[in-house]
Order: structure tokens, then sequence, then C-alpha cells
């Protein structure tokens, strides 16, 4: 069956499922190998929980006529994904970055849907399975697609770009992000600036930060709409940013106050704001909308633990993200300062150095106690009585149970795999 006829099947089931722990009735279900599993094995299942479809790609599993027997069920999904985005014709905004991707595409899904039917990425589904299983959900009712493209390696943002063909794209910046991967930093820009290439190639439009030179020197001859601080060449000339804790932007003697911390998040919030303007969307439903946006997840979360003002940014960390929270943090007016940081993982042959970097850096700062935790971190610990070095969170779980924590301002943050969040267990 040609990827035709396999589309028309697609469009009589109400959803598409690669889980059958998930699966819903009238479902497509694609069976794509895992690492440890083969969900081929999983076809019957999946029609007994009610799918009315099953594509697989080992015919010893073929069931019946309700069965596509495919050459390869991912590859089948990619390409089903292409052709579904090509049938909508819908426009597509396309998002990536190093830091900051989800809380842009949750500003942007914020904001554009207060004028149209928007669909957007749910959670980070932003890899090679991700962005098609994205697509798919899209239907004849989206009128904006928002798609986040995440990337490791090098020619993954060209593979997705090619998938889902976006109209508009944002790479929120380059940083130092999977330099595992990415092979340095060097790396990381021409990984990341793939979305321009083909931007450029088919003719589409790009949303460009000024503040950013990287930005600006990438995206040149593409059609942009840009933003920028105090920029009278910028499309949108913000005015004013503000950050404490809380992100604060004014433009046009128009304010939005946020309810995201730091000033890492200002660009996140110009960047939903300039897209929301070219889409012609009201200033008050821009204002309204990223007012109302409160971070989840674990990402820069305001929260309160006794008498403890927490910042939860446990979902994820790099020395990039990591540099920018910790000056936020330490800029903030409150006084009783406790900083909890994790290691930072997919740096590859740059983790000692940029471990270190981190390091050094607290040893000089007076204003907070800070615990550093982790194998990372631990091999190139200093000598600071403001820091303090744990090689694991148990170790630091059973130095913090002795201690009391009362009328500090805490932030938590380190690479997802730490689970940083468990600390808040410890703070009463």
């Amino acid at each position: 069956m040609n990827i035709q006829g396999i589309h028309n099947l697609f469009l009589q089931c109400k959803s598409l499922s690669i889980d059958t722990r998930k699966i819903e009735k009238d479902s497509m279900f694609f069976a794509i190998k895992g690492e440890n599993f083969d969900a081929n094995t999983f076809a019957k299942d999946a029609l007994d929980l009610g799918a009315l479809f099953v594509v697989i790609d080992n015919e010893k599993y073929f069931i019946d006529e309700r069965t596509v027997l495919v050459q390869n069920s991912l590859e089948t999904l990619q390409e089903l994904a292409k052709f579904h985005r090509s049938y909508l014709a819908l426009p597509i905004v396309a998002l990536t970055g190093s830091n900051g991707k989800t809380t842009t595409k949750e500003l942007i899904n914020a904001v554009l849907s207060k004028k149209y039917n928007t669909k957007a990425t749910v959670g980070n589904l932003n890899n090679h399975i991700g962005v098609p299983l994205t697509l798919l959900s899209f239907t004849k009712e989206t009128q904006i697609g928002i798609v986040e493209m995440g990337a490791n390696h090098q020619k993954e943002i060209d593979f997705l770009c090619n998938i889902a063909q976006p109209d508009f794209g944002y790479i929120t910046n380059f940083g130092k992000a999977h330099l595992e991967g990415f092979g340095g930093v060097q790396g990381v820009i021409a990984g990341k600036s793939e979305m321009y290439h083909f931007l450029r190639a088919n003719d589409k439009t790009v949303f460009v930060n000024l503040d950013d030179a990287v930005q600006v020197e990438k995206s040149k001859d593409i059609k942009a709409f840009t933003f920028g601080l105090n920029n009278d060449d910028a499309d949108l000339n913000i005015q004013n940013i503000q950050a404490d804790p809380f992100v604060a932007i004014s433009y046009n003697d128009f304010s939005i106050q946020s309810h995201l911390i730091g000033l890492y998040n200002a660009n996140n919030i110009n960047a939903a704001t300039a897209i929301g303007l070219y889409f012609e969307v009201v200033q008050e439903d821009i204002k309204s909308a990223i007012e109302n946006y409160i971070p989840a997840n674990n990402r820069s979360q305001m929260m309160k633990k006794g008498s403890n003002e927490i910042i939860l940014d446990a979902y994820n960390a790099n020395p990039s993200s990591m540099a920018v929270a910790i000056t936020n943090f330490l800029q903030l007016g409150s006084s009783n300062k406790i900083m909890i940081l994790g290691d930072m993982f997919e740096l590859g042959d740059e983790s000692a150095v940029e471990h270190k970097i981190i390091a050094d850096s607290l040893k000089e700062q007076t204003n907070s106690v800070c615990y550093l935790i982790g194998k990372f971190f631990y091999e190139n610990k200093t000598e600071s009585k403001q820091v303090f070095f744990f090689e694991t969170f148990d170790s630091f779980a059973d130095y913090i149970k002795t201690q009391q924590f009362h009328d500090n301002t805490i932030l938590i943050k380190g690479s997802r795999g730490m689970a940083l969040e468990r600390t808040l267990e410890y703070i009463s």
C-alpha cells in the first residue's frame, strides 16, 4: 500500500498511537521498534483494545485486513506525517534552540490561540518520532501548527524540517547544550542553523532576535520579522526588561508582567510577543496570554515550602542555562540565598572544564551558599567557605536531613537525570 492509501486509512481514525498502554478506540497503531522491544508483538493487542488499523513491519505478526504491512514502520510514520502536513496545507511555525524551546513554544501557543485554532507539540515530543506525531495530531480545524524541534547532533534539524516543511522558524539561542553529539559549540551553531538553511532555500520567514549576533549573522538573506532591546531597526522594539524575580517587558508604552522567573526568560516572552504581532493578535490578547501563563514541569517554577521561596528549574541544564540561572539568582534582592545545583549531562570531552568553570565562578561570590551535587562537580571541587560538594544525591540528602531551612530563597537546577526535584521533600 502506498502512502496515500495509508493516509486514507488514517483519516478514518480518531487518533494515532505508538503505545498500546495509551491506545484509544478507533485509532491507528504504529508498531515502532525500540532498543529493548519489538512493538510488532503488540499489534493484536492494539486491535483488541479498539484500534481500527495497525501498521507493522514484520509479516510474522500480520493478522487480517486491518493490518498494514510496510518495510519500516518508523520511516512510514515519518512519510505519513509529511504527506499529512502537505494535505492540510496549514501554516506551521517551527522552533529550535539550545535553551527555552518548550517555554517559548508554550508562550507562542498561548498567544496565537487567542485568535486562531492552534495545535502545538505536546510536552517535549520534539525528535524524529515526536515531530511526526505532532504533525499527525493536526486536523482540518487546525489553523496554525506550532512544532518544537530538538536535536543532539547535526543534520537532525534538517531532517525534521524536511518532514514538517515549516513556513516560519525561530531559533531561541545557540548555547552549550549536547556538546558531545554536536562536537562543540560551533557544531551546535551549525546544527541549529539548519533551520535557517531550510527557510532560506524555500523562501520562508524567520523571526530574529537582533540582540543575538549569531542569529543576525546566520539568518542573513531570509525574510525576517525582528525584535530587539532598544533597537529602532527592530519590527518590535522592546524598551525595557526587568526581572525581580518575575520578568516584565514594555514596548510602545505597553507593558506585560509575566509569571516567568529570570532575565533569561525575557527573550522567550519577546519572541512570543513578536510572533503574536506578526500574526495580528491584538496587544491586549498578547498581554493576557503571557500574563496568564504559569510554568510547570519543573521549569522555572516559583513555589513556597514553609518560610522558603524556591525556584525549581530541575527539568534540564547545560553550561549556558546554568550560567544565566546563577547570574539571575545572584542579582535578586532577597537575602539568605541557597543554590542547589546538579551535574550537567551530554557534554562529552567538555564536561570537566565546563563543570570547573561553574564551580570556580561560585567560589568567588559571597551572597549565597552553594551545594553542588554529582560526580562531575565533585571531580572538580574547590576550596571555599560558601561551596559544598557531594558526589551523589544520596550523600547530599543525608546531609540536608540534618539542616533546618528557614526564610531562604533557594534555586534548584540540574540536568533531568539528576532529578533534583527530590530535594523538595527535605525542605520544610
